[in-house]
């Protein structure tokens, strides 16, 4: 089971030839993650405001395939590879109009915001996730 986010290429996005910055996928990717979170019900803010812990990358592993440019509408699909107690690994796949244009593998860690150590992904959040597997 996956979730899609559609997003369109910015000027902002881009290098001087009018092509997605390497880097700047790596945005998309975030959004794409915090928009699967949104889908589930858990907003960011309020998992440190009220949970006191946080998601971080923890590593990634990017396959570059093809270019996006300007104002082209790009999709993240964002599913989970793995799901671990206090992590998850997500597979992410970057198209325009079905073509494959990054491919991604993005481990993320549970953070206790006030011990500034790894701690266990929150229940209610871990099931949530756990469907998605």
């Amino acid at each position: 089971m996956s979730y899609t986010q559609l997003f369109r290429v910015y000027y902002e996005d881009t290098d001087s030839g009018g092509v997605v910055y390497y880097a700047n996928y790596l945005k998309f990717l975030e959004r794409g993650r915090t928009e699967l979170l949104r889908g589930l019900g858990f907003e960011q803010a309020e998992l440190a405001r009220d949970a006191g812990v946080a998601f971080a990358v923890r590593s990634l592993q990017v396959e570059y395939l093809g270019p996006a440019r300007l104002d082209d509408k790009v999709e993240v699909r964002s599913s989970i590879g793995e799901l671990g107690r206090a992590q998850v690994v997500f597979s992410q796949r970057i198209e325009r109009e079905g073509e494959l244009l990054v491919d991604a593998t993005v481990r993320v860690a549970c953070l206790d915001l006030a011990r500034g150590k790894a701690a266990a992904i929150p229940k209610n959040i871990y099931e949530k996730l756990k469907e998605l597997t």
